[in-house]
């Protein structure tokens, strides 16, 4: 895993954790943290890995993290 790649796998833990917390006082910044994942995002090179950079060019951020985590994101939840 690469630097910005760990970086990003840490900002999507981290939204979902403030996601988590939005009713908390005070509440999260959220738009600072889908500011730094649109930047680490363009920090990515042009030979990412096509499925992570879909994920986040959709915002499909759970995909993204799942993919970082080394899961498939695309595999369903039922049994």
């Amino acid at each position: 895993m690469t630097e910005t790649e760990q970086s990003l796998l840490d900002t999507l833990l981290e939204l979902e954790a403030a996601v988590a917390n939005v009713n908390a006082d005070p509440k999260p910044d959220l738009l600072a943290l889908f500011s730094r994942l649109d930047e680490l995002t363009a920090e990515l090179p042009k030979d990412a890995p096509r499925d992570l950079l879909h994920y986040l060019h959709k915002k499909s951020f759970q995909k993204a993290r799942l993919f970082l985590q080394g899961q498939d994101p695309e595999a369903g939840t039922c049994p």
